[in-house]
């Protein structure tokens, strides 16, 4: 008996014990190992008078050991069917990313100085897109245990490396049963709040966590974004030449 309670007292101490980055690396790692997708998804741009635009869009992801790949295809409508964005996410240094324009046939490479701009009219910037691996933050001392909506969670504060990032701080809350992201609030340059992003709908598929859904909400605009997986095919065996530059042009 008194062994169980030991190792009961022990466990629990264990958890209580987390830290910030062993929270975020336990979140980066119940979404890995999907090896490649293909993503159909809705975003639907909502104004500060709550008038929606909705836009389809294809989201092809190549997952690396480095860093991912993903090529962003709009749909529709037709003022922005065909525009394309490529990312080759690193770990250790700025993301690489790529933007075409159908009407000029151009590919217009995003600087690091401009990606906390809007993607695409969004909520989202580019940064947001880019890669969020945990190694890409450093990390408040302390982690709280909260409740978010009925869900115990953890709760902490990361501060990106990038000296270009729109972002001073980022608090986020991960679920303490699945290690699932569920919301972070994004602090300007100014140390203000400036949006929330919350995830929702994940879904297990093949053994991988997948978000069904997330809320971007800007404080400072009234504009919120909204980005709804409608299909999500994971294993989908795409090879890293459907990742390259000349792809955007085709």
């Amino acid at each position: 008996m008194k062994k169980i309670l030991l190792t009961t007292l022990l466990t629990a101490t264990s958890l209580m014990a987390l830290t910030n980055m062993e929270v975020a690396q336990k979140a980066d790692e119940v979404t890995d190992g999907f090896g490649s997708s293909i993503a159909q998804t809705e975003m639907i741009l909502i104004n500060a008078s709550g008038q929606k635009s909705v836009r389809e869009l294809e989201i092809k992801t190549l997952e690396g050991k480095n860093g991912d790949k993903s090529i962003s295809t709009f749909l529709t409508p037709a003022d922005v069917k065909g525009t394309k964005t490529l990312t080759h996410e690193h770990i250790d240094r700025d993301d690489d990313q790529w933007l075409y324009l159908p009407a000029l046939r151009r590919v217009k490479r995003i600087a690091s100085s401009n990606k906390s701009g809007s993607f695409m009219g969004s909520e989202f910037s580019y940064e947001d897109i880019g890669n969020q691996h945990y190694n890409k933050f450093t990390y408040g001392d302390k982690v709280e245990e909260v409740e978010l909506n009925g869900v115990k969670c953890y709760k902490g504060e990361r501060f990106p490396k990038d000296k270009n990032s729109g972002y001073t701080k980022e608090v986020y809350w991960v679920s303490k049963d699945k290690f699932l992201l569920l919301r972070v609030d994004y602090y300007d340059r100014k140390s203000e709040l400036l949006k929330t992003a919350i995830f929702s709908d994940y879904k297990l598929i093949d053994g991988v966590w997948r978000v069904g859904k997330i809320e971007m909400k800007n404080y400072q605009n009234d504009k919120s974004t909204i980005l709804i997986w409608k299909e999500d095919k994971v294993h989908a065996g795409l090879t890293d030449k459907e990742f390259n530059k000349r792809v955007l042009k085709k």
